[in-house]
């Protein structure tokens, strides 16, 4: 396919990727999550808004200096080697179907609150029914599922804009408002770290737009500038919309709230207006299983390409979608939905957002130090902000590492372990092949 085709994604499907994706549904729990934190939770949003705009840099400066790699893997095996690009895609790669059973689970939830009727349905089924909708979507191609990506993250916006507006309403009619209930919590360096480390799930999907690399027109031109646009977008939203309910709510309250938006808004917008942020964060999760939903046939798609998946998962069906992939994908979000409404499941799924944040991570770290690989080559004349992006994406990287403790760096590593044998594997059988060639 040649730039311009038309089954290729421009900058407002590219960004609306990035600020669909990254505005899923943790946004709208994580001020109850934050308040135990006081004031550190506006520091730890701080730390976290400047950490990832750095990762932004790291991705458009990548996405400008190598447009013909094939998003993050080409990125880190250009670099760093095959099996690092392996490894921290592969990371990435168990992280996407984890969080489209999440996603799957958390829109079934606020559906049957704010539908009655769906409640006598089993939930896990569907789960299940939401979340082969938007593979069925996807399977209609790249553009099909971009599309529904642009109209959902559109309306996505809507209560962000309503909660946004109003605080700027009661800053301007009670001032006093803000602040009435200054929280007991003093700031402290390991409270802010804690705060910041729970703030970057909600940032996650950030390199969205590098994912379907080559499917995107002129790469090199709207990949770095939908990145940087929808971080920026997203972290302007964030800031706002986190403020609201952490200065206006009682801590002891807002820490109880299962929909902290929500209860600002009936607060102070006026009875019944709860209910209609419940119906946005439903399209808001909708809108990110779609998203995450293309990345993970995207990714999948990438290694079959470079031979660290069967490349059956690299075929492309009538509209050039990775439908091997995608079917294969869903498969393991199904396995993780049901195990979440099975009694025999061993782990808690309230802990999937540790393991997702977790995973993310190494792509985080790879991507920087391949940045700064990128330098110490030669790139030295692109300018000295390359290695400061490199520099502060690896700082941040390592930083959200130890801001998580040690636990969630072991699971990180152990997912890692988990696809050597594949990737031997099929090593194996490529060299073997290449013998006998």
């Amino acid at each position: 396919m040649q730039p311009g085709d038309g089954r290729k994604i421009g900058f407002w499907t590219c960004t609306a990727l990035v600020v669909g994706n990254t505005i899923g549904m943790g946004i709208f729990v994580l001020p109850a999550s934050l308040a135990p934190l006081g004031y550190n939770a506006l520091l730890g949003w701080g730390i976290t808004v400047l950490g990832c705009l750095a990762l932004a840099r790291v991705f458009a400066r990548l996405a400008r200096l190598l447009p013909e790699a094939d998003g993050p893997y080409g990125y880190v095996q250009r670099t760093l080697g095959d099996l690092p690009a392996y490894a921290v895609l592969w990371s990435y790669w168990v992280s996407n179907w984890i969080t489209l059973a999440a996603l799957a689970t958390g829109v079934v939830g606020y559906a049957a609150a704010i539908f009655p009727p769906l409640a006598r349905v089993q939930p896990a089924w569907l789960c299940v029914g939401v979340l082969w909708l938007f593979v069925g979507v996807n399977l209609l191609g790249v553009r099909s599922g971009g599309r529904v990506q642009v109209v959902t993250t559109v309306m996505k916006l809507v209560p962000m804009l309503a909660v946004a507006v109003l605080g700027i309403w009661v800053l301007l009619d009670s001032p006093a408002a803000f602040g009435a209930h200054p929280p007991a919590k003093p700031i402290s360096l390991g409270d802010a770290m804690a705060a910041s480390t729970l703030a970057l799930f909600a940032m996650l999907g950030i390199e969205s737009a590098t994912i379907p690399a080559s499917r995107v027109d002129d790469p090199g031109r709207t990949i770095p500038r939908a990145t940087l646009a929808g971080t920026g977008i997203t972290a302007a939203i964030y800031l706002v919309v986190s403020a609201v309910p952490l200065l206006l709510l009682p801590y002891a309250e807002l820490a109880q709230s299962s929909a902290p938006f929500a209860l600002v808004m009936e607060r102070f917008g006026g009875e019944g207006m709860g209910r209609w942020i419940a119906l946005f964060v439903v399209v808001s999760g909708l809108g990110a299983l779609n998203g995450w939903t293309l990345l993970g046939g995207e990714m999948m798609r990438t290694m079959a390409d470079n031979g660290t998946m069967p490349r059956v998962f690299a075929r492309t069906n009538a509209h050039g979608a990775p439908a091997g992939a995608l079917v294969l994908t869903a498969l393991l979000a199904t396995a993780m939905v049901l195990m979440n409404y099975s009694e025999s499941a061993v782990t808690g799924f309230t802990f999937l957002s540790t393991v997702v944040t977790a995973a993310n991570l190494p792509l985080y770290l790879g991507c920087s130090l391949a940045l700064g690989v990128l330098w110490w080559r030669g790139q030295r004349d692109a300018g000295r902000d390359l290695l400061v992006a490199a520099v502060l994406g690896v700082g941040y990287a390592v930083f959200a590492f130890v801001g998580m403790g040690a636990r969630p760096f072991w699971l990180a590593l152990a997912l890692m372990v988990a696809g050597l044998p594949l990737y031997f594997f099929l090593r194996h059988l490529r060299n073997r092949t290449t013998r006998h060639a």
